[in-house]
């Protein structure tokens, strides 16, 4: 779901508010939307097989930290609505249905990730706490967008509601985090996560949804704006100067070319930032070289990371499936008798 969440807002948020509308009538912005949409769907049947088969508990919720990836799910869930409601405006009803059973599943998280919050709280286990905590406030805040593009005239007390909860679970987050970080020794190289943009990428999130329901003054909204960029300085200072670390230390290959899965939320948070900019940015009093560097050339560093990160998704799956087909051939070998 981080890649359904990635690709999904590179498509409606980056691609659409540099190309213009006229992205989504073309064929590429139709056939990158049923893409998403498609992963989404595969994803749900991949997460309902895993129920089935008994694996569920052990593959999303047995490890502390982990279960607040289910985050990902509610927000993927999120933007598959709204692609849906955009291109299929026809079937808009299937959008509807679809943020209901998005409302029940965020509620479900909610419960769990306050659980959880009282577990490492009580014991004091922030040592493997990181950024996705904040999926907690990404969760919350893609919940508002939805609703405000299904439901055209969705009440403000809710909205609010929304927004403030998505605050606070931000700042619970980022105290989290930082005691991690401040009471424990750690490396760079093997102590701070890629999930960590997620700092920047939920304020992001979270100043956008304040943008779409109109509720919070624009004033506000700047100051969320300027906090954004200052922690994406600091973050991507801080990732800079760990991908130097781990060259230095593990060599080009296994320092770049290696693929993870929490890599999507650097694609997710640095799209999100973008979107956020080129929302807000005839609101911003601030030097336009900023913020035509951030329009004009952050557009083609988020579809680089994309590209880049496509690529070692696929090459990963193309090496999986060759161990895969040796283990199986191996085995066969071993099983026959002659």
């Amino acid at each position: 779901m981080a890649m359904v969440m990635a690709i999904g807002i590179v498509t409606q948020g980056v691609l659409l508010n540099y190309f213009g509308i006229q992205f989504f009538q073309h064929i590429f912005g139709k056939i990158l939307s049923i893409l998403n949409l498609s992963l989404w769907f595969a994803f749900i049947l991949s997460l309902i097989i895993a129920s089935l088969d008994g694996r569920f508990k052990d593959i999303h919720y047995s490890n502390r930290i982990n279960r607040f990836g289910i985050g990902t799910w509610v927000a993927g869930t999120s933007i598959s609505g709204i692609l849906f409601y955009k291109q299929f405006f026809q079937w808009g009803f299937i959008s509807v249905i679809i943020a209901f059973i998005n409302i029940i599943l965020w509620i479900i998280y909610v419960g769990v990730s306050l659980k959880t919050f009282i577990e490492i709280f009580r014991t004091k286990s922030y040592r493997n706490v990181h950024g996705i905590l904040l999926l907690t406030t990404v969760s919350t805040q893609s919940i508002v967008l939805l609703l405000n593009t299904v439901f055209k005239k969705f009440p403000d007390i809710f909205n609010l509601s929304l927004l403030v909860i998505g605050f606070c679970f931000y700042l619970v987050c980022v105290f989290f985090i930082l005691i991690r970080y401040i009471k424990n020794t750690w490396s760079i190289e093997l102590d701070w996560n890629n999930t960590n943009c997620i700092l920047h990428g939920a304020l992001s999130i979270s100043g956008i949804a304040c943008l779409v329901t109109g509720i919070i003054s624009i004033d506000t909204i700047r100051w969320i704006w300027r906090a954004a960029l200052l922690i994406f300085i600091a973050v991507e200072s801080i990732e800079i100067y760990r991908l130097y670390k781990r060259v230095k230390h593990l060599g080009f290959k296994n320092a770049i070319f290696i693929y993870d899965v929490t890599q999507w939320s650097r694609v997710f948070t640095f799209a999100m930032f973008y979107t956020f900019t080129s929302l807000i940015h005839t609101h911003l009093f601030i030097g336009s070289i900023v913020i035509d560097t951030i329009l004009n050339d952050g557009v083609w560093v988020v579809i680089i990371l994309l590209m880049f990160e496509l690529m070692l998704c696929v090459s990963d799956l193309i090496k999986a499936n060759k161990q895969l087909s040796r283990q199986i051939a191996n085995e066969n070998e071993v099983s026959s008798p002659f």
